[in-house]
């Protein structure tokens, strides 16, 4: 039954009031062994491998269908990385999870009920003023700023996209998130669809992510980054695949 639970029997949906996604380019090859048997990085060029760093700033999680007052509101920190895999002639692009945390102990609880993403609880602070948003987390050594009302918006520098369109394509979240499952090649995939989903380039003034030292990527080069304001969004019920190799 536990396994059950964690294989994300039921629809789910929420409402996004702030995604800020701010994504870091890696030479591929420094991604291999963060990426399960089965899957392979998502790359530009077959040269850079992507982590991104999603924020978010959720409402009403629920069970789709539920009313809204039984909807939990949380903040959630998602590190992952851009990746395809290949089902039934099918190719796959999503996202592989590293990990998730939320401000919210009722998130961490039941997000590792009903999901193999292993959260855990840390301190968030949001911060929006006229002109910036500023995300703060000290346990997680995390501290992003952004300016939200500039109107030209240019590329990171060292950014290795040509300009924001072929950026757009790393903006994230993709439709498809991949869990490994126990049996070789195995994988949960939840398919997230959205509406209204109209990714706003924004300028970084600042960023320290301390999960991407732990993970021995302090090098990493901020790519692009974007925002959504105000958008529903629903996760379907988990479908177990088998990725060929």
């Amino acid at each position: 039954m536990r396994e059950y639970l964690k294989n994300h029997p039921f629809a789910v949906e929420a409402f996004f009031e702030t995604s800020l996604v701010l994504t870091y380019a890696v030479p591929v090859q420094r991604l291999a062994s963060y990426i399960p048997d089965g899957l392979h990085a998502d790359t530009l060029h077959n040269t850079w491998g992507f982590v991104a760093i999603a924020m978010v700033k959720t409402k009403d999680l629920r069970p789709k269908g539920f009313p809204r007052f039984m909807g939990n509101d949380f903040f959630l920190t998602g590190y992952r990385i851009f990746v395809t895999g290949r089902t039934g002639g099918k190719r796959l692009r999503g996202l592989y999870i590293l990990r998730s945390e939320t401000d919210s102990t009722r998130m961490t609880t039941m997000g590792n009920i009903f999901s193999h993403y292993q959260y855990s609880t840390t301190d968030i602070q949001y911060t929006k003023t006229v002109d910036t948003l500023t995300i703060q987390s000290k346990a997680s050594r995390l501290n992003i700023t952004v300016d939200t009302i500039a109107t030209e918006t240019p590329l990171p520098t060292g950014s290795p996209f040509a300009d924001w369109k072929e950026a757009r394509r790393f903006a994230g979240p993709l439709p498809f998130t991949f869990t490994p499952l126990a049996e070789q090649h195995s994988f949960l995939v939840i398919e997230g669809v959205r509406q209204q989903w109209v990714p706003k380039p924004v300028k970084v003034l600042h960023h320290e992510a301390g999960y991407l030292k732990t993970l021995g990527l302090e090098d990493a080069v901020l790519a692009n980054a974007f925002s959504i304001t105000n958008v529903p969004y629903y996760w379907k019920r988990g479908k177990k695949i088998l990725c060929t190799p």
